[in-house]
């Protein structure tokens, strides 16, 4: 039973990067098989994810290796399958699936859909083996692989100067973090003797309960892995290749900012043994998530462009996550991936009708937040939001004292439930003020039920990992609390007074993104010897 346990898991990845090893021209030459055999495939690799989840409650974590060397540095082949893999193998098919049949009626009628649909499906099948290998060789190698099939969708379209460009651009930053991973694999061996996660979470976690402190290589690690991730996931101050790639296909944006750009907090969610070893690690995806989350959000509300504010969107999200990773939340940042993911596939294959909806709307009767009167009514939507997040916290028992990160996040929450809060009070009517603490009590409530889930499907993973606080922890918290108390001030502001001279000369440097993407453009126009066309 146990070998049909091992083959139910490697199936999903090796199906998907079979499809991706069919020739460009056979695929192109049989669209409608490579049609029909991409959706079936996806709809069956799920229901494998599916009974491959069951087989993960029934008989517990996998650890299987399929080929062995016994060469001076051992290597292996195999899959590691535990409650953190299974949540992602289920999310990515689930994903691949609604994918697979959106780019079938994407690109019909086009003469290299085969082509798209093999390189589709290579890339799926990189990421699902990144989330099933025991081992950080094969976790490298998959890292990189899906980096490559990437690429090969970003340059679908040959002849779009800009998105050939933007690809270039993502191809620098790309190398970046397969360098970092490298030198994280290799120093892993130097320090640990071994490459498999069993053998170096169990000694990595001695480190943690033990006397002992970590030496500053295995320090190095942590710090390695965690600017390997931010390459990935389109932290500062790599992220500007995320809003250049929207020439891409709108399958190609819904799979990158949906699946690919989470494997940088997949990489730190399973490495976390390793980068908790690292408080300087921590504390810096913690002060770049922070920084990243916010200047993605203020950037996003001054586009004009749907997916280009997406793709900021995205940005900002993904700082989010590494900041619940670097305050040591790592099951939040896991339900921050699994949230966004389904949230942001859905926006990016639906943006095509995103004017046909608005027109749709009923236009509102006026903004309720102009002047004095709206801005009286912040102090209430702050005390309410603050009532109503601690009392569905108590009422479902979270201790806040004893889950990492949980006081700021649980500030941040307040936050964000008063700008839900903010405009139904302002609204001076009863019905909207009570349709507005009933929407920040159905959010409290969803958000802590779901949280308290995945944390007890996340504490049975071999990568689930206790962090204590660092002596810089203090301060990290104060700029967090900062920065998210700085940007909540700005928008009320905004809101309140509109017309301020000072606002919108701040709304024409955010629109340009502050201007942040010019060196990873004069980069890219010096490696590549050519300036940048017209985007």
């Amino acid at each position: 039973m146990g070998s049909w346990y091992a083959w139910l898991v490697a199936a999903p990845p090796l199906l998907f990067l079979g499809t991706g090893m069919m020739p460009s021209r056979w695929a192109d030459r049989h669209v409608q098989a490579m049609r029909r055999w991409v959706v079936w495939l996806a709809a069956g690799c799920l229901g494998v994810s599916a009974a491959a989840a069951g087989m993960l409650v029934r008989q517990g974590p996998l650890d299987a290796s399929f080929v062995q060397w016994a060469w001076s540095v051992p290597l292996n082949l195999g899959v590691y399958f535990d409650s953190l893999a299974a949540v992602m193998l289920l999310l990515i098919t689930f994903l691949g699936l609604i994918i697979a049949r959106y780019s079938v009626r994407y690109l019909d009628g086009e003469a290299g859909q085969g082509r798209f649909l093999r390189w589709m499906a290579f890339t799926l099948g990189a990421v699902l083996l990144l989330v099933v290998a025991r081992n950080l060789v094969l976790l490298t190698v998959a890292w990189m692989l899906t980096s490559f099939g990437l690429h090969q969708l970003l340059t679908h379209y040959a002849d779009r100067p800009w998105a050939i460009w933007a690809a270039r651009k993502k191809f620098l930053i790309s190398r970046l973090g397969d360098v970092l991973l490298v030198a994280a694999l290799g120093l892993t061996f130097q320090c640990f003797g071994s490459l498999d996660y069993v053998d170096v979470f169990a000694a990595a976690r001695a480190l943690h309960e033990g006397p002992s402190s970590a030496s500053p290589a295995m320090a190095l690690i942590g710090v390695l892995v965690a600017l390997g991730a931010m390459t990935k996931s389109a932290q500062l101050p790599f992220h500007s290749w995320l809003p250049d790639t929207m020439e891409t296909p709108t399958p190609v944006s819904a799979l990158m900012h949906a699946g690919i750009i989470n494997a940088g907090g997949f990489l730190v969610l399973r490495l976390s043994p390793l980068v908790s070893l690292s408080s300087f690690a921590l504390d810096s995806l913690a002060l770049v998530g922070v920084l990243t989350a916010l200047f993605g959000a203020v950037v996003m509300l001054t586009q004009t462009s749907v997916k280009r504010a997406l793709a900021f969107s995205t940005i900002s999200q993904m700082g989010f996550m590494m900041l619940q990773c670097g305050l040591g939340a790592f099951s939040a940042a896991l339900l921050h991936i699994v949230a966004h993911s389904v949230y942001k596939a859905h926006a990016f294959l639906s943006s095509g009708s995103v004017l046909e909806s608005a027109a749709r709307r009923k236009a509102p009767c006026g903004p309720p937040l102009l002047g004095a009167r709206g801005l009286a009514a912040l102090p209430a939507a702050l005390v309410a939001a603050l009532a109503l997040a601690g009392s569905a916290g108590w009422l479902l028992g979270l201790d806040f004292a004893a889950k990492p990160g949980a006081a700021i996040l649980g500030l941040i929450l307040v936050i964000a439930l008063s700008q839900l809060l903010w405009p139904a009070l302002a609204a001076g009517t009863w019905r909207l003020a009570i349709q507005g603490i009933a929407g920040a009590l159905l959010v409290s409530w969803g958000y802590y039920g779901a949280y308290l889930l995945v944390d007890r499907v996340f504490v049975t993973s071999v990568s689930h990992q206790i962090t204590s606080p660092s002596a810089s922890h203090g301060l990290v918290i104060a700029v967090v609390a900062v920065g998210f108390f700085a940007v909540f001030a700005l928008q009320a502001v905004a809101g309140a007074f509109p017309g301020l001279p000072k606002l919108r000369a701040l709304y024409v440097h955010a629109a340009n993104g502050f201007y942040l993407n010019i060196p990873a453009r004069r980069l890219t126009a010096r490696v590549w010897g050519r300036s940048s066309p017209t985007p």
